[in-house]
């Protein structure tokens, strides 16, 4: 149980569509993190959206909904914002640029943490065992790399995902797709999944998060993932 004096968390996510709530054409691990691993008083806030770059994401004033909420709860909550993009910066007029988030983020008082991107469902068979194209591989770069410069925690969704991605091979990971030949989304089950995989990714960097009771995955999804068995949540 959380101590007295520690304040629950408040987390804000920032993202594209692999971080969004479901919708008919975008979803991702946001929702499932949000809903299923958050208790004792924390919560939290999804502001992903399909299509978002590093870009758009502050052009179109999502940004500063991100800093609102972060000084709006800054009272009661811990806040944290989680950064990450990537698919839709490898978009000729996109680029990685989320260094300024990081210092807008602490800034405003809340402790930024940065997230590399989601793997996509995309296999390769040609040597007969599927094995992930590995598409995100200089965006996930860039993410480690704002992380060292700019001296704040990430976790890397993309290594991750891909290790369990491989382990339980495509006909187990599309059935996480939001629909049959979307290899980029989540539905609700995947959500669940993933969202589980940052929680116990943010564990790891927080551990006092799950000392507390703020955060909690349920142990058959962990153990399973660790494992690299394939979990379909209840």
């Amino acid at each position: 149980m959380a101590s007295k004096s520690s304040k629950p968390p408040f987390f804000i996510l920032a993202g594209d569509s692999t971080t969004a709530k479901q919708s008919s054409n975008g979803g991702g691990w946001g929702d499932g993190f949000l809903n299923t691993t958050l208790f004792n008083g924390a919560s939290g806030q999804n502001y992903g959206h399909n299509g978002a770059t590093t870009v758009s994401f502050r052009a179109g004033g999502d940004w500063d909904n991100v800093l609102a909420t972060v000084k709006n709860t800054r009272t009661e909550y811990h806040p944290f914002v989680t950064i990450q993009f990537g698919h839709n910066d490898q978009k000729p007029a996109a680029n990685i640029s989320i260094a300024q988030f990081v210092a807008e983020a602490s800034a405003a008082g809340a402790t930024p943490i940065l997230v590399t991107p989601l793997s996509r469902r995309n296999y390769d068979s040609s040597t007969g065992t599927p094995k992930i194209i590995e598409s995100l591989s200089n965006q996930t770069t860039a993410t480690i790399t704002a992380a060292h410069n700019s001296r704040v925690n990430f976790i890397n969704l993309n290594k991750a995902s891909t290790d369990y991605l491989n382990a339980i091979g495509p006909t187990n990971a599309y059935t996480y797709n939001l629909n049959a030949a979307d290899y980029t989304h989540l539905n609700a089950k995947g959500s669940v999944v993933f969202g589980g995989i940052v929680a116990e990714l943010i564990e790891r960097e927080y551990p006092n998060l799950k000392h507390d009771g703020f955060l909690h995955v349920k142990n058959e999804l962990k153990d399973d993932v660790e494992r690299g068995i394939y979990y379909w949540p209840a």
